[in-house]
C-alpha cells in the first residue's frame, strides 16, 4: 500500500470523526465558544504532552510563535507544570562541575 494513500485514508477518518464530534455537542446545546475552547485546549495539551512541557519545540510543531503559545496557555487556564514533571534540571549543587578547560572545549 502507498504510504501517501494510507495518510490519507487517517486523514479522512479522523475528519469524519471530527464531524460525527461536532454534530454530537451541537445536538447536546454545546456553544460555538466552549467547543473552539475544549479543542484548543485538548490540542495544546495534547502537543505539550507529546514534548514533555517543552513550550518551544510545542509552539514550533503548532506552528505558532512560543508567545502566542504561552498567551493562549494562559488564556485556556493551562498548567504546563504536571506536564512538566520530573524534566527539571537538576540544582547546580547536584551537577557534576565543568572545569574551565571543559567550557573551552564547547
Amino acid at each position: 500500500m502507498d504510504p501517501g494513500c494510507a495518510g490519507a485514508e487517517t486523514r479522512q477518518q479522523v475528519k469524519d470523526q471530527l464531524e460525527a464530534l461536532i454534530l454530537q455537542m451541537y445536538k447536546s446545546n454545546i456553544l460555538y465558544s466552549e467547543a473552539v475552547s475544549e479543542f484548543k485546549k485538548r490540542f495544546i495539551i495534547t502537543v505539550l504532552e507529546e514534548n514533555r512541557g517543552n513550550q518551544c519545540k510545542a509552539a514550533r510543531q503548532l506552528g505558532m510563535h512560543r508567545n502566542t503559545l504561552s498567551r493562549t496557555m494562559h488564556e485556556l487556564k493551562i498548567d504546563v507544570r504536571p506536564l512538566r514533571a520530573g524534566a527539571k534540571r537538576p540544582p547546580r549543587s547536584a551537577r557534576p562541575a565543568v572545569t574551565l578547560e571543559k567550557r573551552l572545549v564547547r
